[in-house]
């Protein structure tokens, strides 16, 4: 699964486009990054910079963005209504997809000591990059501003924690560190500003003081009225969605409107989300409501209209969606994007790849397929209501089976990249051949987890198999014979080609686990397709 993480720099210049375009250059011509946003302002001089990669380019387009701020801004001219300390103020990192906070601090720490040992700068960790609880909350760290960093910059306790303990005047310094991805989030109000603001102080964590905390965690929130939509809001920004999540917030906000006799109008999300914050609301919904979706676009508009986040302007998923807008599955899965014509020419090319373990995947995913499209057309048919609860648990596992095993058809063609990486290594003394050995190992030890993990993805829908089989439309009992067969070839295939690797490692202890992991699931899928196979057998001789 593609890693993706967020950097969010704050630039100390909102006024001259030439130096804001240099460093949306810089960025923008990072290899792996997608800039996402750039929304100056002149006011606070200060420009806010939204981008994303994965762990290495996203450090890489951070030091671009530095470097060329490193020449063109001078803080000892800079005003500006937005607390501020350096020309690059303040850079964090934020967890997207498949990355940990621990991954984001460490980005974080290599973009800290990279910048200080290149640009000769001052920068201090903060929030879960910072070890130290007086240094972690940025207006701490950034107190007395620029003005005061002359002198604050040489006591012992605010030591930065990368760079010289001096004052560099054209510079100042720099904040860095991870933290949650935060959602600024605003839900409208049919009533007063003061009504607004008085919901918003018995939700937001803080509350009303120390003595009246608000409901819920990790959100802060104020009310206000809007003019230009003639409306008030509860504002409020989410740090950590996971805590509390935005469907949370809603019905929260609905609930405290509510007891007093107002109205909630819908609500708006302020720039990027994350996908996983909009599945979460789904699963909320369809939980609630009783709901069976399975396709990923109806559950998004599952959640813009539950939320109604069309009420202020038309929410569009391709550009609000963090996942959505980066994602290229053109490039990054080119023959799962082939026609079926395509995508067996290209198999039957004078090529090694794409070969058995491609094909394998791409045999599971049309096994769990059948399995899906079986139960789908079993569920919600009328003469089929008396098995309506059994037959809607299966296909959702059986989906899921089939995203998960497609981006395999391109990942096994894949799978070498490392190995033959290894294979180009410098080889002309005893260190470098040991290096080239070493590296080769690991490259076909990560090549084999991609045939296991096809094997299992595959192996997770069994159960579900069996489900479609007692439940499913019997008229479609060839195709549920299809879908285990091929279920099963799949999975054999997949076994087959972690065999043939495993050939070549030479970690006994690491062969011998793996291959009775592959072997277990290779049998287990031989017993579960024939258990399909009697099932389907027993309900037609009825």
């Amino acid at each position: 699964m593609k890693k993706i993480i967020e950097c969010v720099p704050n630039f100390s210049e909102g006024r001259d486009e030439k130096i804001i375009n240099a460093i949306a250059d810089a960025i923008r011509n990072t290899q792996g990054v997608t800039l996402l946003d750039v929304d100056p302002g002149k006011s606070t001089n200060r420009t806010v910079y939204t981008f994303v990669g994965d762990n290495e380019s996203i450090v890489e387009g951070a030091l671009n963005a530095a470097r060329t701020a490193r020449k063109l801004i001078d803080m000892r001219n800079h005003k500006g209504e937005h607390p501020r300390m350096g020309a690059l103020d303040v850079c964090p990192f934020v967890p997207v997809a498949n990355v940990t906070m621990e991954e984001c601090v460490e980005c974080s720490k290599e973009f800290a000591r990279r910048a200080a040992e290149e640009l000769h700068i001052p920068l201090y960790l903060y929030e879960e990059a910072s070890n130290v609880d007086y240094r972690k909350r940025l207006p701490d760290i950034r107190c007395g501003e620029y003005e005061a960093l002359p002198k604050r910059i040489i006591l012992p306790e605010w030591k930065p924690d990368y760079g010289p303990a001096e004052f560099v005047p054209e510079w100042g310094a720099t904040v860095t560190g991870a933290r949650f991805f935060l959602i600024a989030y605003n839900v409208n109000i049919l009533g007063t500003p003061q009504q607004a603001h008085r919901i918003a102080l018995n939700l937001r964590e803080a509350g009303r003081g120390e003595d009246q905390p608000g409901k819920l965690k990790e959100v802060k929130g104020i009310g206000w009225y809007v003019d230009e939509y003639n409306m008030a809001q509860v504002s409020m920004n989410l740090t950590n969605y996971k805590t509390t999540a935005v469907h949370t917030a809603f019905e929260e906000v609905k609930n405290e409107a509510a007891l007093l006799n107002v109205a909630a109008a819908g609500s708006e999300l302020v720039g990027l989300v994350p996908l996983e914050a909009m599945l979460m609301a789904a699963d909320y919904y369809m939980e609630k409501e009783n709901l069976m979706i399975v396709d990923e676009r109806q559950k998004i508009k599952l959640v813009v209209d539950r939320l109604g986040l069309n009420s202020i302007s038309h929410f569009d998923p391709q550009k609000r969606i963090i996942e959505y807008i980066i994602e290229d599955k053109a490039k990054s899965e080119p023959l799962a994007n082939l026609t079926v014509r395509g995508f067996i020419e290209e198999i039957a090319n004078r090529t090694s790849a794409p070969g058995g373990g491609s094909a394998s995947a791409a045999i599971a995913a049309i096994g769990t397929a059948l399995g899906c499209m079986v139960g789908q057309l079993t569920y919600g048919i009328r003469k089929f209501e008396a098995v309506d609860k059994e037959i809607r648990k299966p296909i959702p596992v059986l989906y899921k089976a089939v995203q998960n095993l497609i981006p395999m058809i391109d990942a096994d063609t894949n799978a070498f990249n490392d190995y033959m990486e290894a294979l180009r290594m410098p080889k002309t003394n005893e260190e470098e051949k040991q290096a080239r050995i070493n590296a080769m190992q690991n490259g076909l030890k990560k090549a084999i987890e991609v045939p296991l993990r096809t094997m299992k993805y595959a192996s997770e829908a069994w159960d579900a198999m069996i489900e479609v089989a007692k439940y499913g439309n019997i008229a479609s009992k060839s195709d549920v014979e299809v879908g285990c067969r091929a279920m099963e070839m799949g999975i054999w295939g997949a076994y087959k080609n972690v065999l043939i690797n495993l050939e070549g490692i030479k970690d006994k202890d690491f062969v011998n686990a793996k291959t009775q992991e592959a072997g277990k699931i290779k049998d287990e899928a031989v017993a579960k397709m024939n258990q399909v196979l009697d099932i389907l057998n027993e309900r037609s001789k009825k």
